[in-house]
Order: structure tokens, then C-alpha cells, then sequence
């Protein structure tokens, strides 16, 4: 791409910001206890337009540097605090925030494609299971701090997306013969998304320790 090119494109990114800027002082001003409904539009928007511009600021590195996109990507991920680790053959995954809904998968791209590199490098540098008859547990964490309107239900089209890249890396088949999906909330420090991946035989006893523990 030629100079001018490019130029644009930072032309655009920063007319970005500047949206970005003005919903954030918007955000300040009004306040979430004085206007709650604007505060979660505003806030939605600004979400969104974040997500946005990280991913036109990644189309930029791509058109000016040489270096592998999925080298970029696996550093996108590390910065977005993506886990994946596995203990006694139950894999768990934690991906920042709550999954887009479906409505917004123009947006999934800011983290799907660094998650898809995760796991690709997860896979290379590591021997993870490989799961036939198996359960994957979408769990969203809610900031308890939140209030009970932030929950919400949850989309299954959204989760498939997510399902189709672990069942690349770590299920033998992701259909309904082989694998079942379960879908809850909890809350906690912060929101985020936490996937398990078990085989069935472990999941009568996981979940009864899961509801142990929130009882105690």
C-alpha cells in the first residue's frame, strides 16, 4: 500500500478515537446511577467502537510489516490475557469479557482470530487431549460489583463459533453424538469467559463440586 494509503487509514483510525473520546466523557458525565439506560447504550458503543479500532490498528501492522500475521495475533492474545491450561485432563480456557452477541459477530474478530492462534500454539507446544465423548462448559462471569439487568441470557449461536475452533484442536466431533454443551453464570472479580472441556464421565462430579463450592 502507498504512502497516502496508509495515511487514510490512520486518518480513520484516529476520527475513531475521537468518537471513542467523546462517548467516554459522555460516559463520565452522565453517570450510571443517574442515567442507566444511556450508560449501558454509551457503554455498549464504546465497547464496540474499542473493538473496532484495535482491529484496524491490527490491519495496519499487517499492511506495513512483514512479520506472520498469526506471530501478531499470538501476541494479541497474551495481551488480551487469553489462558488455556489443562490439569488432570480437564482443559480450561479464559477469554477477556463476555461472548459478542450474535448481532455483533462484525465485531468477534477482535478476539476470535487471537484465540484461534492461542489455541494454535497451545497445540504446538503441548500434547492436549483429545476428547471424543466430552462436555464443554460455558461459563460467563459476571463482575459481581454489576447489577442482576447486566445478566443476560445466553445466545447458543454465539457459543458455536467459540465451539468450532476448540473442536479443531482438542474433540474428535463436535456433534450432539459426541459432545454436550452446558451453559451457566457465576460471579466474580471481573467479567470474563471461562470454557471447560471434560469427557462426560468427569462432569457429574465437576459440576457437583462447582455447586459445593458456591454454596459454602
Amino acid at each position: 500500500m502507498d504512502k497516502s494509503g496508509i495515511s487514510k487509514r490512520i486518518i480513520d483510525i484516529l476520527d475513531e478515537i475521537s468518537r471513542l473520546n467523546n462517548t467516554l466523557y459522555s460516559l463520565n458525565t452522565r453517570g450510571v446511577q443517574q442515567y442507566p439506560e444511556n450508560f449501558e447504550v454509551l457503554s455498549t458503543d464504546a465497547a464496540l467502537r474499542g473493538e473496532q479500532i484495535a482491529c484496524r490498528l491490527r490491519h495496519l501492522v499487517y499492511t506495513v510489516s512483514n512479520k506472520p500475521q498469526n506471530q501478531y495475533l499470538e501476541s494479541a492474545a497474551q495481551a488480551q490475557g487469553v489462558d488455556i491450561w489443562e490439569k488432570g485432563g480437564v482443559m480450561e480456557i479464559k477469554l477477556p469479557g463476555l461472548l459478542a452477541k450474535r448481532e455483533k459477530w462484525k465485531s468477534m474478530e477482535f478476539l476470535m482470530e487471537p484465540f484461534t492462534a492461542a489455541m494454535n500454539r497451545y497445540a504446538l507446544e503441548n500434547t492436549p487431549p483429545r476428547y471424543e465423548q466430552c462436555v464443554v462448559c460455558f461459563i460467563s462471569v459476571y463482575d459481581r460489583a454489576l447489577p442482576d439487568r447486566a445478566v443476560r441470557d445466553t445466545d447458543s449461536a454465539e457459543l458455536k463459533r467459540y465451539l468450532d475452533v476448540i473442536s479443531s484442536f482438542l474433540l474428535t466431533d463436535d456433534s450432539a453424538l459426541y459432545c454436550d454443551s452446558y451453559s451457566t453464570i457465576e460471579l466474580g472479580e471481573e467479567c470474563c469467559t471461562r470454557i471447560v472441556i471434560m469427557e462426560k464421565s468427569r462432569f457429574p462430579s465437576w459440576i457437583a463440586e462447582r455447586d459445593k463450592a458456591e454454596t459454602a
